[in-house]
């Protein structure tokens, strides 16, 4: 039976090659988008009566919360976010399934792709509009899709896989 450490588990190399795939697909996207298709320039584009392409620059978090224009606030995003991911990086190491190091693999690869939006440009990039009559959805892009993808599949995880048992008492 292999053993494994703290830090790199059976599933490590699976959760750290969705990381890779979703950190690729993001900026690999968002570089066509800004520099390529120059969505900033082209304005709104409809692409269906629900979703629109859009360019904002988001300073904050989710939802645009805690925006952050100062170079200091920047800087404390930009910790906080490389943190967790380390963090969730080495959770990997103690995964039990597939399922849930793919879930911390779509989170970090989201979160990475996200706080290299901030170093490079100094805000995250988001494109994707949902509204529906009078009510818009937040503006968000490939890494948020991935990072909630995550935590519904951890959720998902936590609350229908058979993984939690009784202990039997001696």
């Amino acid at each position: 039976m292999r053993r494994y450490n703290w830090a790199w588990g059976r599933y490590s190399a699976f959760g750290l090659a969705i990381a890779a795939l979703v950190f690729a697909v993001d900026q690999a996207h968002k570089y066509w988008m800004i520099h390529v298709y120059e969505i900033a320039k082209r304005g709104k584009v409809s692409v269906a009566p629900y979703l629109d392409l859009v360019m904002v620059w988001n300073p904050g978090v989710s939802y645009g919360l805690l925006p952050q224009n100062s170079a200091n606030g920047k800087l404390v995003l930009i910790g906080l976010s490389l943190v967790a991911a380390v963090a969730l990086t080495l959770w990997l190491a103690h995964m039990v399934s597939r399922w849930t190091a793919a879930s911390v693999g779509l989170i970090v690869g989201g979160a990475l792709g996200n706080t290299v939006d901030r170093i490079v440009y100094g805000a995250v990039a988001d494109f994707f509009s949902f509204h529906y009559a009078s009510f818009s959805w937040y503006v968000f892009n490939i890494a948020d899709v991935a990072i909630v993808a995550g935590v519904i599949g951890l959720l998902a995880e936590s609350l229908f896989a058979g993984h939690k048992t009784v202990a039997k008492a001696p």
